[in-house]
């Protein structure tokens, strides 16, 4: 065949992670990142998503990574069914599964387990002073969580605790009168 030219040379990547990259046959090549569409270069879609600050979360595998750091943190949590505010308290993350259909997930004060597979999606975001606000959503109900503050301004010793009486009355109450003499 005269006047066609040879296909370029392609080198086999053996991780199959990246497409077969040509040789340079002395025309330009178009990196991996890009591919062209009517002429005009355009980004290919990523491959995993990333998140800065905030997001969307509908991925089991990230929503796990996201949540593990509350395990065995306290934690607050709010119960929203549509916008009401039905319960809310705070707790102790004592697990966060995923893939373990038998376990619910529970928010209680004493403790608190997250079945990642009770949720759609998770949405968070970073509040100024740099802590998460996490809510957990499936439906028209979430449950927000954000790390418990531990105290405010700086720690304190303990102390005793003061009893005030001026709310009270004191009565002596009589009962029959008995007689010492006999």
């Amino acid at each position: 065949m005269i006047g066609l030219p040879s296909p370029p040379a392609v080198r086999y990547d053996p991780r199959g992670a990246r497409p077969p990259i040509p040789r340079s046959t002395g025309a330009p090549v178009v990196p991996p990142v890009a591919a062209r569409a009517g002429g005009a270069l355009m980004a290919r879609p990523t491959r995993a998503r990333f998140y800065v600050n905030s997001g969307i979360v509908s991925s089991r595998t990230d929503v796990l990574n996201l949540l593990r750091p509350l395990i065995k943190q306290t934690v607050s949590y709010r119960y929203f069914r549509g916008r009401d505010l039905v319960a809310h308290g705070t707790g102790w993350v004592e697990r966060v599964v995923i893939d373990e259909p038998e376990t619910s997930s529970y928010f209680t004060p004493v403790s608190i387990c997250l079945n990642v597979d009770s949720f759609e999606h998770l949405e968070f975001e970073t509040r100024p002073d740099q802590l998460i606000v996490y809510a957990l959503v499936e439906g028209d109900e979430r449950v927000v969580l954000e790390f418990a503050p531990l105290g405010e301004g700086p720690a304190r010793e303990p102390e005793q605790l003061a009893f005030d009486t001026t709310g009270f009355v004191q009565m002596r109450l009589l009962g029959p009168e008995v007689d010492e003499s006999d």
